[in-house]
């Protein structure tokens, strides 16, 4: 006897990698966040690094962790849920950490090759989210 369905459909829009590269970049910010503050610690200890530049650093990076945390939050929900707008945000905060990211690697008192290197995978991660965050919007509205 065939059992019919009514209501919402059970089709699901989730999008699968999104979740999972949400999940890396989870695992993956803890590192970098580590790993920077280190350095900046690092660098105050062996170059002479100006206490307003040292303020303004550490200020940023901890901003970014904030940012991270609200995106991640924002992104896994709305990709959960299936709702655009939590999603939508995510997309906002995104762009945001990009800028930051940008500050650490172009702007930052003192820059390292491994400063470039964490943070050249970090904007490959937030532009392969950024893609995929943007077809599970136009997902959702289909």
């Amino acid at each position: 006897m065939a059992m019919s369905r009514r209501g919402k459909s059970s089709l699901v829009l989730s999008s699968v990698p999104l979740q999972i590269l949400l999940y890396f970049s989870v695992v993956y910010f803890i590192f970098y966040f580590l790993a920077t503050l280190l350095m900046i610690i690092y660098k105050s200890q062996v170059f002479s690094y100006p206490d307003s530049n040292l303020a303004l650093d550490l200020g940023l990076l901890f901003l970014m962790a904030i940012l991270e945390s609200v995106r991640l939050y924002m992104g896994t929900m709305g990709n959960l849920t299936e709702e655009g707008l939590p999603l939508g945000f995510s997309l906002f905060f995104t762009a945001s950490n990009v800028l930051l990211s940008v500050y650490f690697l172009v702007w930052q008192t003192y820059i390292l090759r491994a400063d470039v290197i964490i943070i050249a995978v970090l904007l490959v991660l937030y532009g392969l989210e950024a893609i995929l965050e943007v077809f599970t919007i136009a997902g959702f509205f289909r």
